[in-house]
């Protein structure tokens, strides 16, 4: 077993001061930002399957980084969202901003924690389908 399955799932109250927002410069940037978040995340080792880590959340005309534990969190469902979530989501919201895709709108907010590169996968768009991308979290689509 790993940490995050011994860890018990959990409802906690998330508001929009908790989330990372974050600016677009122009419209088509949302589609840019979604797509590659859907490259980045957590690999299996067996397998070339990588789970995505963060969604963009379009709410009410801003936009946040979001960990998919996060959404579970704002939907009120249980979970077991820990310190290292938090960092990776910082990491990866870090690198958006780096590669020009977004724009923070309070730095402090992603300074810490973070996580080092080497605990997060970057597909490359090239290579994308070598790879099995699956997202733990479907924003706007009903699961039951």
């Amino acid at each position: 077993m790993t940490a995050e399955q011994k860890e018990p799932r959990r409802v906690i109250q998330l508001n929009v001061d908790d989330l990372v927002e974050v600016e677009l410069e122009e419209d088509d940037d949302f589609l840019k930002v979604r797509e590659t978040l859907t490259r980045i995340g957590v690999s299996s080792r067996k397998e070339k399957t990588l789970f995505q880590s963060c969604h963009i959340l379009h709410k009410k005309g801003r936009y946040y980084i979001v960990h998919f534990k996060e959404l579970f969190a704002l939907d009120g469902k249980p979970t077991n969202i820990n310190d290292n979530d938090i960092a990776r989501r910082n990491t990866i919201t870090n690198l958006l901003a780096e590669w020009g895709l977004v724009s923070l709108t309070d730095s402090q907010k992603t300074n810490e924690p973070t996580v080092s590169l080497n605990q997060i996968k970057i597909i490359a768009h090239r290579d994308k389908s070598d790879w099995d991308l699956q997202a733990k979290y479907n924003i706007g689509k009903r699961i039951n």
